[in-house]
């Protein structure tokens, strides 16, 4: 089976990709259009792998999307290229708009005329899964969760891009019969994390004596979902999963980000202290708290996990400090990130 991953250099992709490679037999293709935060030395030790393949395009190019999709002939796509940093859409939208919502009609658009040239029988293997995020539901109180029917309630300039990109995958279903399933996920962390997102962010911080900078009181809540559970979730939905079915996808690890942001200094107190002696925790500072930022993000994932047999296998105390000591053991992957145009500045601040 040839799945087409679209955005396979970034965060979850390359983990997605490194899954699939591992764990099936699948040749995978890798599309991505290397922004900012696409890194193929992420996936440097699998480049050579007989069953991968890359290419460099961009979504937003329907001329380009058509020729990808008729010279790779996928049996499944599974599209994961987006924008997605909340504080950036807040500076620049456009870019958003540009590949959340046009790339995903290019890509929708493109996969249909592959889709009805097929024969039956790949027809009736044909998936193509959108990933998207628990932001489009909006904003929580102290009690509750998301549920695949909770109504859309987009925030942010990134949220709504992504609700809209949502939409029209339902409507391609729905209008054309294109076999779509969309996954919801919560907040994933692990490694290879672009360092402008909390995790990353706090440990290389830390690492470097700065100023932890939290939002507001840093009572915000999240559902934090190891990146190898969300890999193995799409995987699964994209094999067993429903045409025209939603599945929220959830680490079950709802946290405080001032108490991660603590957790996260417990954890290099312990493994990387400070040559002061002093705790880490010392580093916190609380700023501005971003414009429209969520009180509370939680998954209701049981959908999947009745329906798809899946649940998350891994603890948010495990991971959160082996992802820790992946950020400590590879220091140039992070370092040349930061040698270029991103130096951990705060983004999306203006009102």
């Amino acid at each position: 089976m040839k799945i087409l991953v679209t955005g396979g250099c970034g965060f979850i992709g390359t983990n997605l990709v490194r899954h699939l490679l591992a764990e099936t037999a699948h040749h995978v293709v890798n599309l991505d259009k290397l922004t900012y935060a696409g890194n193929p030395s992420s996936l440097a030790d699998v480049a050579n792998s007989p069953r991968y393949q890359f290419i460099h395009a961009d979504l937003a190019d329907p001329k380009r999307v058509s020729e990808v999709i008729r010279d790779v002939d996928p049996d499944a796509v599974m599209h994961l290229a987006a924008e997605s940093h909340v504080d950036r859409s807040i500076d620049g939208p456009s870019e958003f708009i540009q590949t959340n919502i046009v790339g995903t009609f290019n890509l929708l658009d493109s996969s249909l005329r592959h889709y009805n040239g097929l024969s039956d029988a790949r027809r009736d293997r044909f998936r193509l899964l959108h990933v998207s995020t628990d932001e489009v539901y909006g904003s929580l109180g102290d009690t509750g969760a998301f549920t695949e029917t909770t109504r859309y309630d987009p925030h942010s300039p990134y949220a709504a891009t992504k609700a809209s990109s949502d939409h029209l995958a339902r409507a391609w279903k729905s209008t054309y019969k294109l076999p779509v399933i969309i996954t919801n996920c919560s907040n994933n962390y692990g490694p290879y994390q672009f360092p402008e997102k909390l995790i990353p962010l706090m440990i290389i911080k830390c690492l470097n004596e700065e100023p932890l900078p939290v939002y507001g009181k840093g009572l915000n809540v999240r559902d934090w979902l190891y990146v190898e559970d969300h890999a193995d979730a799409l995987v699964t939905a994209v094999q067993s999963g429903v045409p025209g079915e939603t599945y929220n996808i959830g680490g079950n690890s709802e946290r405080r980000n001032i108490d991660l942001v603590h957790a996260i200094c417990q954890i290099l107190d312990d493994v990387h202290p400070r040559g002061s002696g002093k705790k880490h925790s010392e580093l916190i500072t609380y700023v501005t708290d971003r414009p429209g930022h969520d009180f509370r993000y939680a998954i209701d994932s049981s959908k999947i996990q009745n329906e798809l047999n899946w649940k998350p296998r891994h603890s948010l105390e495990d991971c959160l400090r082996k992802t820790v000591q992946w950020y400590l053991n590879n220091q140039k992957w992070w370092q040349d990130i930061l040698d270029g145009s991103y130096q951990l500045q705060r983004l999306g601040h203006q009102t």
